[in-house]
C-alpha cells in the first residue's frame, strides 16, 4: 500500500523544526478554538441571510422591516468575533499541517489568495447596510441589494475554505489538481458546505431565540404586531428545521468521505454526536408543539446538547484527518529522515564534482530539460555515481531506445533493486516538461 501510495502521491520532505507546543495540546487548541471561530462565522452568514429575508418579507409588513434591522445589528459584531477567534486556529493548523496546508493554498492558487479582499469587501458592504438604513429608507430596493451582496460574499468565502481544506487532506490528488476549479470537484466539498451553511441557520435560530429573549431587550419598544412568542417560535423552528436536515445530510457527507479516513474511532465521535442531539431535538420540538409558556423550558439543555454535539464533530473532523493523513506522514517521515541522513553524509564528504551532467546537446537545446533534472533529479541523481538512486548513465544505457518507458518510470516507478530506496513518482510533470527531461537525460554522454 505505501509503495503504491508512494508511486502516484507527491511526497515531500517536512519542515525538520521542532512544533512550539506538545501536538496533544496543539490539537486541542485547534479544535477548541476553530470550534469558537465557526460559531460567529455561523452567526455572521445567518444572521446575513434572515436580514435579507426578513428586509424581503418587510416590503409588505413593516414588522419584518424592523425585525432585518434587529438581526443587521448582530452582523458586524459576530463578523469581528469570528475574525479574532479565527487566529488562534489559522495558526494552530499551520503548525500541524505545514506542508499540507500551504500545498493545498498554492494549489488553489489566486482564488485563496482572493478571501482577503472578498472578505474586505464583505465587511464594508454590512457597514454600508447597518448604517444607511434610515438614509435609504425610501430606496428599499437599493438598501436590499447591499445585504444581498454580502451574502452572496458571505455564502462564497466559506466555499474557498472547504475546498481549500479538503484538498490538504488528500495529496495524492495535488498531481492532478489544476487551480481551484479542479480542487472543486473532488469528493465531499458540496455536501460538507451544504451542512455548513444548515448549521450555520441553525446556530443563529438558537442564537436569536436568545437574543430576543433576554428580558432586558426592550421587544415591545420595536413591534407592535409581532409578538416576542411569535418570533422566537419562528427561529426556533429554523433550528429545529435546519438541525433535522442535517440529520438528513450527515449520512451524505460521511458516505462521501474518501474511506481511507473512515474508521471505528470516527464513527464512534460522530454517532455519539448524533445520539447526543437527538434529546435536542426532542426538546426543541415539544417547545415549539406546546404551549407558549413553556416555549422556554428545555433552551438551556437544548444548548448544552448541542454543545456537546458541535464539540463531538469538531473532534471527528481531526479524527478524519489523522486518518486520512496517517500513510502519507508516514512517507513524509522516511522521507526526510533520509534527506538528512544523506545531507549529513554530503557535508561529511562532499563530492569534488557538483556540477550538472553534461549534455550532448547544444547548449540552447537542452536547456529546458537540464532546468526540469535540476529541480526535480539532481538531490538524487548524478552523472556517473551513486548517489541516492543510480547515476544517469546507467538509465541512458538501459532506455536510450525506449524514451516512452523512461517517461512511464519517472511517472510512476516502481523498486527495481534492493540497494536503493523506493523513488517518488513525479505526476505533477507536465508532458512538456517530461519530454524535455527524458531527452535531455537520453543526451548525457
Amino acid at each position: 500500500m505505501n509503495i503504491l501510495l508512494q508511486a502516484t502521491t507527491p511526497v515531500p520532505r517536512d519542515i525538520p523544526l521542532p512544533l512550539p507546543l506538545p501536538e496533544p495540546l496543539l490539537v486541542v487548541l485547534l479544535v477548541i478554538s476553530f470550534l469558537a471561530h465557526i460559531i460567529f462565522v455561523n452567526l455572521m452568514l445567518g444572521g446575513s441571510v434572515l436580514t435579507l429575508w426578513a428586509q424581503i418579507k418587510g416590503l409588505k409588513d413593516k414588522e419584518y422591516d424592523t425585525l432585518a434591522y434587529e438581526i443587521a445589528k448582530t452582523i458586524t459584531v459576530n463578523k469581528s468575533l469570528a475574525v479574532v477567534f479565527g487566529v488562534a486556529p489559522l495558526l494552530s493548523i499551520n503548525a500541524l499541517y505545514t506542508v499540507y496546508f500551504y500545498s493545498a493554498n498554492a494549489l488553489t492558487g489566486l482564488m485563496w489568495i482572493s478571501i482577503i479582499p472578498l472578505v474586505t469587501i464583505a465587511f464594508l458592504l454590512t457597514y454600508l447596510h447597518k448604517y444607511t438604513w434610515h438614509k435609504l429608507e425610501n430606496n428599499k430596493p437599493l438598501h436590499i441589494s447591499i445585504i444581498a451582496a454580502a451574502v452572496l460574499v458571505f455564502l462564497f468565502i466559506p466555499l474557498i475554505f472547504l475546498t481549500n481544506i479538503n484538498l490538504m487532506l488528500f495529496p495524492e490528488k495535488w498531481g492532478t489538481v489544476r487551480g481551484f476549479m479542479s480542487a472543486l470537484t473532488l469528493p465531499n466539498v458540496f455536501p460538507r458546505y451544504l451542512h455548513f451553511l444548515c448549521a450555520s441557520l441553525a446556530v443563529t435560530g438558537l442564537f436569536l431565540f436568545w437574543y430576543v429573549g433576554r428580558k432586558r431587550y426592550p421587544f415591545e419598544n420595536y413591534f407592535h404586531t409581532l409578538t416576542r412568542y411569535d418570533v422566537k417560535k419562528k427561529v426556533y423552528s429554523l433550528a429545529f428545521a435546519m438541525s433535522l436536515f442535517q440529520f438528513m445530510i450527515g449520512p451524505v457527507v460521511l458516505l462521501t468521505l474518501p474511506s481511507k479516513g473512515v474508521k471505528w474511532n470516527l464513527i464512534v465521535v460522530i454517532l455519539s454526536g448524533a445520539a447526543i442531539a437527538l434529546p435536542a431535538m426532542y426538546w426543541m420540538w415539544k417547545a415549539i408543539t406546546g404551549p407558549p409558556e413553556l416555549i422556554d423550558r428545555h433552551y438551556r439543555k437544548v444548548i448544552a446538547a448541542m454543545t456537546i454535539t458541535v464539540l463531538l464533530m469538531g473532534s471527528g473532523r481531526h479524527v478524519y484527518r489523522a486518518n486520512a493523513l496517517a500513510p502519507h506522514k508516514k512517507l513524509m517521515a522516511a522521507r526526510t529522515a533520509e534527506f538528512e541522513s544523506i545531507s549529513a553524509e554530503a557535508r561529511r564528504n562532499p563530492p569534488a564534482d557538483d556540477a550538472p551532467p553534461v549534455s550532448n546537446t547544444a547548449a540552447g537545446k537542452g536547456g529546458r530539460g537540464a532546468a526540469v533534472f535540476q529541480a526535480n533529479c539532481s538531490a538524487c541523481h548524478r552523472q556517473d555515481q551513486q548517489l541516492v538512486g543510480p547515476p544517469v548513465t546507467e538509465m541512458v544505457s538501459i532506455y536510450h531506445d525506449n524514451e516512452q518507458g523512461l517517461k512511464s518510470w519517472i511517472k510512476a516507478p516502481g523498486k527495481k533493486r534492493p540497494g536503493y530506496p523506493q523513488m517518488p513518482g513525479f505526476p505533477q510533470l507536465s508532458d512538456a516538461d517530461l519530454n524535455e527531461l527524458t531527452g535531455y537525460i537520453l543526451s548525457i554522454k
